[in-house]
């Protein structure tokens, strides 16, 4: 028996996978797709990334949002895990910044000191261990299927996010 039953607390457990928000810069966010505006405008050379291999489950923030709160109402309470399913890597996020932009990524070296050159043939992202982090784990995926079946569920998945991100793209 848990506390919650011990005491008969309606109180459930929302275990989130990876956000995207624009607090978090050990991730690719949407300051790193104004980044690639800039550069296209000519505003900046290049940007700073950590880990491009990371892969993640990633959400938006207010779809989590919006199933927490669907997590309290349901009439029973429970533990569920709130996640899209979908992996993606830093990586892919890079490459589809500078698509459209209509720039190719091409990478070079490895690990710490790999670049990404654009089809102009310019420096234009580099790794910065800073962005690294403590505990790197190369890939977070989460299962929502119980969360899908109490109807508690992200929404929007990667495409979504992307779009609330307000890029209309990656």
């Amino acid at each position: 028996m848990n506390y919650r039953e011990a005491y008969g607390f309606h109180a459930s457990n929302g275990i989130l996978s990876t956000m995207r928000t624009n607090s978090r810069r050990d991730l690719c966010h949407p300051q790193d797709y104004r980044a690639v505006a800039a550069i296209a405008h000519g505003l900046q050379d290049k940007f700073y990334l950590g880990n491009l291999d990371a892969k993640r489950d990633w959400g938006h923030a207010r779809d989590f949002v919006e199933g927490m709160w669907l997590i309290v109402q349901q009439p029973q309470p429970d533990d569920y895990v709130l996640a899209t399913g979908e992996v993606h890597s830093v990586r892919e996020f890079v490459e589809e910044a500078f698509a459209c932009i209509k720039r190719k990524i091409e990478w070079t070296g490895s690990g710490l000191k790999e670049k990404g050159i654009d089809d102009k043939g310019k420096v234009v992202v580099e790794v910065d261990p800073s962005y690294f982090r403590p505990t790197e784990v190369d890939m977070l995926v989460g299962d929502a299927s119980k969360a899908r079946q109490s109807s508690v569920e992200t929404q929007s998945g990667i495409q979504g996010a992307r779009r609330r991100d307000g890029q209309g793209g990656p």
